[in-house]
C-alpha cells in the first residue's frame, strides 16, 4: 500500500524554503571564506592593525568622533591622529554597516591602487554620491565609460589652452574691483571661489556666469546657478557620510530642485554647441573665435546628456581645486611676510608686465609656494576606491607592517594623500610646517607626493589649475606691496556667513579664513 505524501501548510512551505535558502547561503559563504583564506595564504597576506572598537563593535565610537571632527572643521587632524595613535601607515576600521574599511597613507599601496593594480579597483560608488549633481563623466565613471570620457577630454588641455592667461586676467579685474584700497581687511576665500567659477565657466561654456559681479541686471540666473551648485556640493558630501541612517532617506526635494536648476542652467549652452555641430561648422572655430570646451566636445559627440555631464564634471575640478589652493596658499603667505617679499622681488623681474605662461614656470619661489601648499593642504586629501575582485595591497599587514594585505571584492580602501604628505619619515621632522624652501632640495619619490593623484586617472587639468593659481598670485603680488595678517586660524568665525565648502571627493572639509584674516596695504601701481 503506497503512502500518501504528507501535505504541508503554507507556513511550513515558507519555513522549508527559508531553511533551504539559509543552508545554500551558508554553504556559499563558507566556500567563499575558504577560497579567500587560501588566496590570502598563497599571497603571504596578514591583516593590518585594527582601529580599537568597543561594544557593540559597530564602529560607533569612531563614527561619533568622526562626526564631531567634521562639525568642528577638524576632519583632517582627526584622520592624522588615528595614524599617529596606532603608530602605523595602514589600518582598518569598522562602519555601522558592518563593512571593514582599509585606510592607508603608504606610497607603495597608492602605487598599487592607482597604477600597477589599477584594474583591480573602481571609484566605489562615486556616481551615486556625485551623480545627482554632475552626472556621469570623467570623475564619476568607471571602465569603458571612463576611458571614453578621458579620450574626449584630454586633448582639450594642450599647452595652447593651458597657457591662455588672458582669459584669467579679464575676470581678475572683477576681483580687484572688490578689494579695498584703503588698507582695511578683506576675506579672500569667497573671492577666490568666485574668480575660479567665472574663469571655469568661460573656459567650458564660452560665457562666464560673472559671479563676482553679483546680482547685476541680467545675471540673476547665474547667481541662482551658483547658489544651487554650492548647495548641491554640500549634499554630495552628506551622501558620502558613512551612516546607515543617511542611506535610508531618499534625496530631499530641495536637493532635487538644486540639481535640476544646475542641469537646466547648463543645457542651453549644450544646445547651442549641438546646433553649431548640426550646421556643419564643426571644422571651424567656435562663435567669437575663441576656444570653448563645449564646442570642442561637440566635435567628438552629439550626445547632449553626455556633454552636459562632462562639463559639470570638469567644473567641479576647475573651480573648487584651484580656489582651494589659492585660499590655503594665501593663508600661509599672510603669516610669512619674508616669503611675500621674495615673491615681490621675483615677480618684479617682469617689470610690471603681465607675466606669460613661460615666465610663470620660471618663477621658482612661486612654484615652490604652490608645491608646498599642495603638500601641507592637499586639495584632495582622501580618495576612495573599491576592489573589483579579490586582490592584495603590497604592504601594511602583520606586526611590522611589511606584509601584503588581502582585500576582498567590494571592500573599500581610503588612500589618505593628505596624511602621506605629512609623514616625517618622508618629509623630515618639520613635515607639518609650511616651508616652500624645502623644494630647493626635496626630491620625493614618484608616489610620495600626489597632489593630483597618479596613474591612468591622474588629473588631466593639473597644469591648467597651476597656471591659473600662479598667474593670480603673481598679479596679486604685483598689485599689493604688503600682505599682513592680523590673525589667521582654521577655526570658523561666528560672524562669517561666507564659510567656503570644499568637496574632497567623499568628505566635506570646511576651511574658513576669518573675515579679518588679511590686511592689505593701499594699492600702488
Amino acid at each position: 500500500m503506497a503512502l500518501e505524501p504528507f501535505p504541508l501548510s503554507p507556513l511550513q512551505t515558507i519555513l522549508s524554503l527559508l531553511l533551504i535558502l539559509t543552508l545554500l547561503k551558508t554553504t556559499q559563504l563558507t566556500l567563499q571564506h575558504r577560497r579567500r583564506r587560501l588566496f590570502a595564504q598563497k599571497n603571504g597576506c596578514y591583516p593590518p592593525p585594527s582601529y580599537p572598537d568597543s561594544f557593540p563593535y559597530l564602529g560607533l565610537p569612531r563614527l561619533s568622533a568622526s562626526s564631531l571632527a567634521r562639525k568642528n572643521n577638524a576632519s583632517l587632524p582627526f584622520i592624522h591622529s588615528q595614524y599617529h595613535q596606532l603608530q602605523t601607515h595602514t589600518f582598518s576600521f569598522t562602519l555601522p554597516t558592518l563593512d571593514r574599511i582599509i585606510a592607508t597613507a603608504e606610497p607603495q599601496n597608492a602605487k598599487a591602487i592607482f597604477n600597477t593594480q589599477f584594474a583591480d579597483f573602481a571609484t566605489g560608488g562615486r556616481l551615486a554620491l556625485l551623480g545627482p549633481l554632475i552626472g556621469k563623466g570623467i570623475f564619476t565613471a568607471d571602465g569603458e565609460d571612463w576611458k571614453h570620457s578621458r579620450a574626449m577630454i584630454r586633448p582639450n588641455f594642450v599647452r595652447k589652452q593651458v597657457a591662455d592667461v588672458e582669459g584669467v586676467e579679464e575676470h581678475l579685474k572683477d576681483m580687484f574691483e572688490l578689494l579695498p584700497r584703503d588698507g582695511t581687511t578683506v576675506d579672500l576665500q569667497p573671492l577666490f571661489f568666485g574668480l575660479t567659477l567665472d574663469t571655469a565657466t568661460e573656459f567650458l561654456f564660452g560665457t562666464s556666469v560673472r559671479s563676482l559681479r553679483g546680482e547685476e541686471e541680467g545675471r540673476l540666473e547665474g547667481t541662482a546657478f551658483v547658489k544651487a551648485y554650492d548647495a548641491g556640493l554640500v549634499q554630495c558630501g552628506m551622501r558620502a557620510t558613512p551612516s546607515l541612517w543617511k542611506k535610508m532617506f531618499p534625496q530631499s526635494s530641495e536637493d532635487k530642485r538644486n540639481c535640476k536648476l544646475v542641469r537646466e542652467f547648463v543645457q542651453p549652452y549644450v544646445d547651442q554647441a549641438l546646433e553649431w555641430r548640426r550646421d556643419g561648422k564643426g571644422e571651424k572655430e567656435a562663435p567669437g573665435g575663441k576656444y570653448t570646451f563645449l564646442y570642442e566636445l561637440a566635435k567628438e559627440t552629439g550626445d547632449a546628456e553626455r556633454m552636459r555631464d562632462e562639463v559639470l564634471n570638469l567644473l567641479l575640478a576647475g573651480r573648487d581645486t584651484t580656489a582651494s589652493l589659492l585660499g590655503s596658499m594665501f593663508f600661509h603667505l599672510a603669516k610669512r611676510p619674508d616669503v611675500w617679499g621674495r615673491l615681490r622681488e621675483e615677480v618684479g623681474r617682469v617689470e610690471g608686465r603681465k607675466p606669460s605662461f613661460e615666465e610663470l614656470k620660471d618663477m621658482k619661489v612661486l612654484q615652490w609656494c604652490m608645491k608646498e601648499t599642495l603638500r601641507v593642504n592637499t586639495v584632495v586629501p582622501v580618495v576612495m576606491r573599491c576592489a573589483t575582485k579579490d586582490t592584495t595591497l603590497p604592504v601594511g599587514g602583520g606586526k611590522d607592517g611589511k606584509s601584503p594585505i588581502f582585500v576582498h571584492k567590494g571592500q573599500v580602501v581610503f588612500t589618505h594623500f593628505g596624511t602621506m604628505h605629512l609623514r616625517e619619515d618622508i618629509w623630515g621632522p618639520d613635515a607639518a610646517t609650511w616651508n616652500p624652501d624645502r623644494w630647493a632640495t626635496a626630491r620625493p619619490g614618484a608616489w610620495d607626493y600626489l597632489p593630483f593623484s597618479g596613474g591612468p586617472r591622474v588629473c588631466v587639468g593639473q597644469q591648467y589649475a597651476l597656471t591659473e593659481a600662479g598667474y593670480v598670485t603673481a598679479r596679486m603680488v604685483q598689485t599689493f606691496p604688503k600682505l599682513a595678517c592680523e590673525f589667521a586660524r582654521y577655526t570658523p568665525h561666528p560672524d562669517n556667513n561666507n564659510a567656503s565648502i570644499f568637496l574632497h571627493n567623499f568628505q566635506i572639509l570646511s576651511l574658513t579664513l576669518d573675515v579679518n584674516s588679511y590686511l592689505f596695504a593701499p594699492l600702488t601701481h
